[in-house]
């Protein structure tokens, strides 16, 4: 796409190159995660449609017209995370723009979005999650596998990203441990429970009659055509599987993550010890899973409460 420069005496020329030199920044500078650099440049890339209706040049765009472009984005996207992804995007490109000396004054910086709600999330019950387990089909051609990738989500607390891109290669099952890699591609060794471990001692044994692909071989989980899984696999697998064992809470492989944290906080972990299992940088992400079931808070008023004493 060409780029139409109006005059702008402290800037630099702007590259040819420019939406390519962007992704290298946010992949090399910033240290993003391959799917947030595609949600950036998705929202770039309707930027630079709304530029173009208006004839206006995507580099230098002003306040106003930023700020109009995002009241036209948000009337369509009700989620406020999508909406908070979107403005971060925009932030992320104006910042990069002004740090590469394109521009020398950032028009995003005033632009503000809805704060995100702090849901408490949706988690399984140990009964739901056994459930969830039973109801895996071994006898199918993927029975092994799929008992082995729930294990390791709930087991483990691994993200579904981070399920689908783990290498053999970084697991060290003698020691019982993975090395994942997480957002921005950050480090951490993460402990592989005993019954994963069984589970994927299963599910390697099938794997060897499995068409692998040579170029896939280290990836720990594949489809039955020998490539990787896909996050949307997994989302359905775990669908399926909730709606076989009959449990109607909305729920996505993200969830067998939150019920593995707040399975360890209820049977007494140390909340700075989740806090390193999940990757979370932040304590305060953490600190969602101290929640307590209603059960618990009625438990606490009568066993606490001086009204309840006698």
């Amino acid at each position: 796409m060409h780029l139409r420069r109006f005059a702008h005496p402290m800037a630099k020329a702007v590259s040819t190159d420019i939406y390519r030199e962007y992704r290298t920044w946010l992949r090399l500078e910033r240290g993003y995660s391959p799917n947030t650099i595609e949600g950036y440049e998705m929202d770039l890339e309707r930027l630079r449609a709304y530029a173009d209706e208006l004839g206006l040049d995507v580099v230098h765009i002003d306040f106003d017209r930023l700020q109009e472009f995002v009241f036209r984005e948000f009337k369509t996207i009700t989620s406020e995370a999508t909406q908070a992804r979107v403005l971060a995007g925009l932030h992320s490109w104006f910042r990069f723009l002004l740090y590469k000396d394109y521009i020398d004054q950032d028009p995003s910086e005033l632009l503000e979005g809805p704060k995100k709600s702090k849901h408490l999330p949706t988690v399984l019950t140990l009964d739901e999650v056994n459930r969830m387990m039973e109801a895996i089909d071994l006898s199918s051609n993927e029975g092994h596998r799929n008992r082995a990738m729930m294990e390791m989500l709930y087991g483990s607390g691994l993200r579904v990203s981070e399920l689908v891109s783990l290498r053999l290669s970084r697991m060290y099952l003698n020691e019982h441990y993975l090395l994942i890699e997480g957002k921005g591609s950050k480090q951490r060794l993460v402990p592989l429970s005993p019954v994963a471990e069984e589970w994927f001692g299963y599910w390697m044994q099938e794997r060897a009659s499995w068409p692998v692909k040579q170029e896939y071989k280290d990836y720990a989980f594949v489809n039955r055509y020998g490539r990787p899984l896909t996050r949307a696999m997994v989302f359905t697998i775990v669908r399926r599987l909730c709606a076989d064992a009959g449990i109607t809470k909305t729920v996505s492989p993200h969830t067998l993550r939150h019920s593995f944290a707040t399975h360890l906080l209820q049977n007494g972990a140390d909340l700075r010890v989740i806090q390193q299992l999940l990757g979370h940088e932040d304590l305060a992400t953490t600190e969602i899973y101290t929640h307590l079931d209603v059960g618990d808070l009625r438990k606490a008023v009568l066993q606490f409460h001086p009204a309840n004493k006698n």
